[in-house]
C-alpha cells in the first residue's frame, strides 16, 4: 500500500528534507549494528553527524520555529531534543560494550522523533503559525549553506 506523501509549507521543506538525512543516519546505525562494526567505528559518526547536522536542525527548529509557540506539541518536540542530546552525549561517552545497546536507543529515538515532528508537529505548526511567520522561517533557512552528509568512513555499506 502506497503512503500519499506529505504536503508541507515550502517554507520549512528544508527542515524536512534533514529529517530524511535524519532517516538515514538511523538507517546507517542499525545497518553497522546489524553487520557487528566496532562500536567506536559508528561512535564516530555519531559524533560526526550529530555535531554537523543534527545540532544545527535542533538550533533551527527551536530558534526559528518553535520560539512563537509554547504549547505541548512544542513541549515535546524541546524535550525529545534534549533526550537526544543526552542520549548521544551518553554513546559518545561509552566503552565499546556499552556502545551498541545506546546505538540502537539512539536509532529508535531518533526515528520516533523525525516521524513525530513530521506527521504531528509540523502540520500543527502550519496551522498555528501565520503565512508570515512561516515566509520568515523560510528566508532565514533558504540563508543556510546545505550540507551534505559526506562521512568518509563508510561503514554501513560492507563490514571491512
Amino acid at each position: 500500500m502506497a503512503t500519499t506523501p506529505i504536503k508541507r509549507n515550502q517554507n520549512i521543506v528544508p527542515l524536512s528534507k534533514d529529517h530524511h538525512f535524519t532517516l538515514l543516519f538511523c538507517w546507517k546505525i542499525r545497518q553497522g549494528l546489524k553487520m557487528q562494526i566496532e562500536p567506536q567505528r559508528i561512535n564516530s559518526y555519531v559524533r560526526y553527524f550529530f555535531k554537523e547536522h543534527m545540532e544545527p536542525h535542533f538550533q533551527h527548529e527551536e530558534q526559528l520555529l518553535f520560539t512563537p509557540v509554547n504549547d505541548g506539541k512544542v513541549k515535546k518536540a524541546l524535550n525529545d531534543h534534549q533526550d537526544i542530546r543526552n542520549l548521544v552525549s551518553q554513546v559518545l561517552q561509552s566503552s565499546n560494550e556499552a556502545g551498541s545497546g545506546l546505538l540502537s536507543t539512539v536509532a529508535n529515538t531518533v526515528e520516533a522523533h523525525v516521524r513525530y515532528e513530521e506527521r504531528e508537529l509540523f502540520p500543527h505548526l502550519e496551522n498555528v503559525l501565520s503565512d508570515v511567520q512561516l515566509q520568515l522561517v523560510g528566508e532565514e533557512l533558504r540563508k543556510e549553506e546545505i550540507v551534505m552528509d559526506d562521512y568518509k568512513d563508510e561503514f554501513w555499506l560492507t563490514s571491512n
